[in-house]
């Protein structure tokens, strides 16, 4: 996605209290599972991945005061409950640091299945927090999106800057992803087989909670950043 967006589609988004925003899934290298505190979604060890070019969520957010409460559609389907309410989480984020009491309506697409495997909600929470920042009058700061994007998703931090990116483990402030590396850095192809359209029993969400269960975890931990640095210089030589 464009790590910066233009300024005058940023101030008109402002003006209008709308804005469209395109994000890609990403695929780890080296792999974000667990964290140190569950509310932030600070992760438990640095991660390292690439965007996939070719599968992505377009989300838009519209902030308007004729609406009684926000609401959420993904591909056509009108979605409430638990669904609803992590988006209104991250949407209160942005409302909070913009000084806006505004209900949204939120619709959002993606061309690949939701909830595969595939890190959807990680395109999903990247594309909403460019979108309702931008619809929202925020500064168009990659760092602070990137933090944004994260409190949906842990992944979603590495969906907003481009190619291949790192994401720090740190503080609510400090922990987001930064490219290390253009797309155009190495033409690496993933192929993505579509097996299933089937929603994974566990997300990953859930999954996070569970990672302290098992016994390789601190191993896995401990390891994770002298394996970050070897694949980080792999991939930059």
């Amino acid at each position: 996605m464009s790590t910066t967006p233009q300024t005058e589609l940023w101030r008109r988004a402002a003006q209008t209290r709308q804005a469209t925003a395109l994000a890609h899934p990403n695929i780890a290298f080296i792999k974000y599972w667990g964290n140190q505190n569950d509310d932030l979604r600070l992760p438990a060890n640095p991660s390292l991945s690439m965007n996939l070019a070719s599968l992505h969520a377009i989300t838009t957010v519209q902030f308007d005061d004729s609406r009684p409460a926000d609401s959420l559609t993904i591909n056509g389907q009108p979605v409430t409950g638990p669904g609803l309410a992590r988006v209104s989480t991250s949407l209160d984020l942005i409302r909070a640091e913009a000084g806006l009491k505004l209900p949204a309506q939120v619709t959002s697409a993606s061309n690949f299945p939701v909830g595969s495997g595939i890190a959807s909600s990680a395109a999903a929470f990247a594309a909403l927090a460019v979108a309702g920042a931008a619809a929202a009058g925020l500064p168009a700061s990659e760092t602070n999106l990137s933090r944004l994007a994260r409190r949906g998703s842990g992944s979603a931090s590495r969906s907003v800057p481009a190619g291949y990116c790192e994401w720090l483990t740190g503080s609510d402030e400090t922990s987001v992803a930064t490219s290390i590396a253009p797309p155009e850095h190495w033409d690496l192809r993933d192929v993505v087989v579509v097996v299933s359209q089937a929603h994974k029993a566990v997300g990953s969400t859930g999954g996070h909670s569970l990672a302290a269960t098992s016994s390789l975890q601190a191993a896995r931990v401990a390891g994770a950043a002298n394996r970050l640095a070897a694949c980080k210089a792999a991939l930059l030589a």
